[in-house]
């Protein structure tokens, strides 16, 4: 087994791992380097990983460092002790509101077990990483998390969630389990769109996953794939974690905005680009913005809500 790693700087992160998903689309390991760099490695028998001209073509003319190492044959087992149960803490003024953890299936239960939406406690979510992105580890996946149980502690708290680029489905798992329904996730990989299923059918909730190519398909619900019987946009939930150019070509998609918008997988100096967009097309406001590190959330929603 040989790990592929491609170190690159931090302000081209976002373009490498997307095209670099492109390449390796069962998903990518990322670590933080020092001096502001960022290393993405793939996993696999030579014959199968991604060539080096591909690798470098990818990098768009910038200087990168690509090396590769063979991996001791346990490297399965030991590639799940980067997958820990993560919790996500409710705001502190939403006291009735669960915390959620979010775990592989090989780590046990929390000691005390699962609460229920709306009365404390805590939410366990059993993701299983597979081949998707989305286990609660990435920080931009925390942030989306935690803005949604502030969301869903508050008043306005949505009917139905659209997740786009769902990966593992946990965000909209999450949602479902917090009362959200229907919940749709939508993915352009077909390894997500089944991963996302058969999540959801461990943690007992009802999700549809879908096929979907942002630059490509109808956006179902809130664009011009929008359906008779399909939830109305003013109660609608749109989650997004999406690299910037994704979310600015889901702006374009969207005809009727959505009751919130929950958007990361933002760098901290994406984050302004990205609340100016949805207010000047879509009249999205700023409710709050998260940051853990180099990345950044925003919980966007029309005047005089949430």
């Amino acid at each position: 087994m040989i790990r592929l790693a491609v170190r690159v700087p931090r302000e081209r992160a976002e373009v490498v791992l997307a095209e670099l998903l492109d390449l390796a689309p069962a998903g990518v390991e990322e670590l933080e380097l020092d001096g502001g760099r960022v290393e993405y490695a793939v996993y696999g028998p030579p014959g199968e990983l991604p060539s080096l001209p591909d690798l470098q073509a990818l990098a768009g003319g910038e200087t990168v460092e690509i090396s590769t190492s063979e991996v001791a044959d346990d490297w399965q087992e030991r590639w799940r002790d980067f997958h820990r149960p993560v919790l996500i803490e409710p705001p502190t003024d939403a006291r009735l509101m669960p915390a959620l953890r979010i775990r592989p299936p090989w780590e046990p239960a929390a000691p005390d077990g699962p609460g229920a939406p709306n009365g404390g406690g805590t939410i366990e979510l059993v993701i299983d990483p597979g081949q998707a992105f989305g286990t609660g580890g990435h920080a931009s996946t925390r942030l989306c998390l935690n803005l949604l149980l502030e969301l869903c502690g508050s008043p306005e708290c949505p009917r139905a969630a659209l997740d786009v680029g769902t990966g593992s489905g946990v965000l909209a798992i999450a949602a479902a389990r917090l009362g959200l329904d229907p919940v749709l996730g939508l993915d352009n990989e077909r390894e997500s769109v089944t991963a996302a299923a058969e999540n959801a059918v461990v943690n007992g909730v009802e999700l549809r996953s879908a096929d979907f190519d942002l630059r490509r398909d109808p956006l179902p619900w809130l664009g011009a794939g929008r359906a008779t019987g399909d939830p109305e946009p003013d109660r609608t939930l749109l989650l997004a974690n999406l690299l910037r150019p994704l979310l600015l070509d889901l702006s374009a998609a969207i005809e009727r905005a959505p009751a919130a918008l929950i958007a990361s997988g933002l760098l901290v100096d994406e984050l302004d680009e990205i609340a100016t967009e949805f207010a000047a097309r879509h009249g999205l406001l700023e409710r709050r913005r998260l940051t853990e590190g180099d990345w950044g959330a925003l919980l966007l929603a029309p005047p005089a809500s949430v």
